[in-house]
C-alpha cells in the first residue's frame, strides 16, 4: 500500500480523523452558528479567517446559505416551512438525509435573501469561497491523499460525512426528537445528551432554542458545552469577545409579591417559566387523567394522553402535531381541570405576547393570574404561584 507522508499505526490515523472532524465542529458551532448566525460572539479577523478556510476545505459550506436556513429554521420551526423539522418530514429523512433537504433549501432564493443578511462578503468570499466551493474538497482530497497516502481516501471521506451527518442529521434530526427538555420554547428541541462534546456543544440543543443568542449552551453545572471552552480560550488569547450569554433566574423565596422585576424575569426566562410550570401540573394531571378515566374514554391508551397534554401545557395546542392536538383537545373537553390548567396556560403566555400593554396593565395582569391561581383550590397551582412571586 503507498505510503504518504505521514505513516501511522491503525489508532494513530482514528486519532488523526477524530482530531480533524472536531476542529470541523467547532468550527462549525463557534463561527457559523454562534457567531453568523446569532452573533453571540464577534470573532478577531484571525479567528474568523482561519474558521472559513477551514470549512471551506472540509465541508465547502457557504457561509450565507447555513447562516439563513439556520435563520429560518429558528423563525418557522416545526411548520411546513422550516427546512429540517422531523416533526414534518420525520426522523429518519431528516437523520439520514439531511443534506437534501439543505440544498433543497439553499436553492430558495427568497430564503436567502431574507435571512442570510450580514455575512461576510469580501474578495474571498465572493471570488473563492461562495464561488468555487468545491475546490476546497478537491483541495483537502490532494492533500490527505500526500500526506497520509492510499488511506488518505478513507481520511478525506470520513471528514466528507462527519458534517452531514451530525450536524444536518443528529442535530437537526434527534435534537428535536429525542432527549431531555429543560425548557419549554414553542418547538420540540431537546438536549440530546448533558455532555457537549462529540459535537462541539451543539448536543443541548434545547438549550440554544430557550436562548438563541447566548454564545453558551450549557445552563447547568454538570451540562458541559466543549464549544464555550474554547471560546473562553480564544476570548483569553484576544481572539474572540463574547456579547451575550443566557441569564440566570433568580429566585428569592422571602419574596412574597410581585413586581415589575418579577414582570421582567418572567418575560426574560419564560420558557423556563413555562417548563417549570407544565413539570409542577403534570402529576395532578396524571392524577386526573386516571381518576376521570379519560384516556378509557377517549378509546386512548394513558401513556399517550399523558404526552399530549403535557405537550400541550409546554407549547400550547397551535404548536403540536395534529394528532397530538386533537387527543388535547379531547381531553380538555374530557376534564374541567384540565381546561383550568391549559387556559392558565395561555394566560401566563399572554403575558410576554401583548407588545401592546404598558409594563403596569402587565403587572396588573400578573397580580391578576397569581390571584386566580391562588383561589383555584388546585394545590399545585397554588405552589407555583408563590413560587413564580419569588423571581427576579
Amino acid at each position: 500500500m503507498p505510503l504518504g507522508l505521514i505513516d501511522l499505526p491503525w489508532w494513530g490515523y482514528v486519532l488523526v480523523i477524530l482530531g480533524l472532524t472536531h476542529v470541523t465542529i467547532a468550527s462549525v458551532t463557534i463561527f457559523l452558528h454562534r457567531h453568523q448566525a446569532h452573533h453571540a460572539l464577534d470573532l478577531h479577523p484571525l479567528a474568523s479567517h482561519f474558521f472559513r478556510a477551514w470549512l471551506w476545505l472540509t465541508t465547502g459550506t457557504i457561509t450565507r446559505e447555513w447562516v439563513a436556513i439556520h435563520r429560518k429554521h429558528h423563525a418557522k420551526c416545526e411548520t411546513p416551512d422550516d427546512p429540517h423539522s422531523p416533526q414534518i418530514y420525520g426522523l429518519n429523512k431528516v437523520l439520514f438525509d439531511g443534506v437534501d433537504l439543505y440544498r433543497r433549501e439553499a436553492a430558495v432564493t427568497e430564503t436567502l435573501e431574507h435571512y442570510g443578511h450580514g455575512v461576510p462578503n469580501d474578495a474571498l468570499e465572493r471570488h473563492l469561497y461562495a464561488r468555487h466551493s468545491r475546490l476546497g474538497i478537491a483541495l483537502l482530497l490532494i492533500i490527505d491523499l500526500v500526506l497520509f497516502g492510499s488511506i488518505g481516501l478513507t481520511v478525506w471521506a470520513v471528514q466528507m460525512m462527519w458534517i452531514p451527518f451530525f450536524a444536518a442529521g443528529v442535530i437537526n434530526g434527534l435534537g428535536h426528537y429525542w432527549g431531555y427538555r429543560r425548557f419549554a420554547p414553542n418547538d420540540a428541541s431537546r438536549n440530546i445528551v448533558p455532555w457537549g462534546i462529540l459535537v462541539g456543544g451543539e448536543e443541548l440543543h434545547n438549550n440554544h432554542h430557550a436562548y438563541a443568542t447566548s454564545a453558551k449552551l450549557s445552563n447547568e453545572w454538570w451540562e458541559i458545552d466543549i464549544g464555550w471552552l474554547y471560546i473562553r480560550l480564544l476570548e483569553s488569547l484576544g481572539l474572540a469577545k463574547v456579547r451575550r450569554v443566557a441569564p440566570k433566574l433568580r429566585f428569592d423565596p422571602t419574596k412574597r409579591h410581585c413586581d415589575a422585576g418579577t414582570l421582567q424575569a418572567i418575560v426574560t426566562h419564560r420558557y423556563a417559566v413555562l417548563a417549570r410550570f407544565a413539570r409542577s401540573l403534570t402529576p395532578t394531571a396524571r392524577q386526573e387523567v386516571r381518576q376521570r378515566q379519560v384516556a378509557a374514554t377517549l378509546g386512548l391508551r394513558e401513556k399517550r394522553t399523558l404526552r399530549a397534554i403535557q405537550n400541550g401545557l409546554q407549547r400550547g395546542a397551535e404548536n403540536l402535531p395534529e394528532t397530538e392536538r386533537v387527543i388535547l383537545e379531547q381531553a380538555l373537553a374530557a376534564s374541567p381541570l384540565l381546561t383550568t390548567f391549559y387556559a392558565m396556560r395561555q394566560e401566563l403566555v399572554a403575558l410576554w405576547s401583548r407588545s401592546n400593554a404598558t409594563r403596569e396593565q402587565l403587572v396588573e395582569q400578573l397580580e391578576s393570574w397569581l390571584q386566580q391561581a391562588e383561589t383555584s383550590g388546585v394545590i399545585a397551582l397554588q405552589q407555583f404561584s408563590k413560587r413564580l412571586c419569588g423571581y427576579g
